[in-house]
């Protein structure tokens, strides 16, 4: 078990309370909303996680008609269902390998991968391209004509530029770009904290400590971030 298949299957809640603190000035659901209508829509989230996505799609005063959450780790599933009772969700959930849905073809119009992808590069480093390229079939399989695939992946924590945080990621952002036809936005989703200490506390278990130390080097209760947002229009 590496260490970010730990984190997701032994410390939800931990991870929950740092993505709590991301994307302060609320960059990506503007992101979304240019790239495509969100209001009405049918959202399909893999690797939904502790329900970050969810819960800023249903906190929307314009909000999907449906979403539904696929996650394959308990722990997390557990951790998006208190953040669905928290905020008095009605999004779906179920536990599944988003290389192999459960679930009927053409149904959403958007469908939406959050910060998954990415680790099938460093859990199958031989063939991480059939891997995730089984996803996107997925995804297109699932999306409705002249629905949206969404990918959204790092690009630096702790950064003052955008740029892939390890050669593997860059690999996959030049192969989704030059051989899968997707286009690429680049934002900041910023972290803010109370204080110095506190960003190091709610981050260290995850982003390691160099990270950590950088922070109080900088003075950072605001914590740099740079995402991608790459998508598609389905066929």
């Amino acid at each position: 078990m590496d260490h970010y298949q730990q984190i997701y299957s032994q410390r939800a809640a931990e991870y929950q309370r740092m993505i709590a603190a991301e994307d302060v000035d609320g960059n990506l659901i503007t992101t979304l909303r240019e790239i495509t209508p969100l209001q009405g829509k049918r959202i399909l989230d893999l690797g939904s996680g502790t329900g970050r996505l969810p819960v800023i799609f249903s906190t929307q005063a314009e909000r999907p008609a449906q979403i539904i959450g696929l996650e394959l780790q308990s722990a997390m599933l557990r951790e998006n269902l208190r953040q669905r009772q928290t905020h008095a969700g009605t999004w779906e959930l179920l536990q599944a390998d988003m290389r192999s849905l459960p679930l009927g073809g053409s149904w959403a119009d958007v469908v939406i991968a959050g910060w998954a992808v990415g680790h099938l590069t460093g859990w199958h480093p031989e063939n991480w391209q059939a891997e995730i390229g089984r996803v996107i079939a997925e995804m297109e399989r699932m999306l409705k004509s002249g629905g949206r695939l969404i990918i959204l992946e790092t690009l630096g924590t702790g950064s003052l530029n955008p740029g892939p945080p390890a050669h593997s990621l860059g690999a996959l952002y030049a192969w989704l770009e030059g051989e899968c036809g997707f286009e690429r936005r680049t934002i900041r989703t910023d972290y803010q904290f109370a204080s110095v200490e506190q960003a190091v506390q709610a981050t260290e278990f995850f982003f390691g400590a160099g990270l950590a130390e950088r922070i109080r080097q900088q003075g950072w209760a605001r914590l740099p971030e740079w995402t991608g947002v790459w998508f598609k229009e389905a066929v």
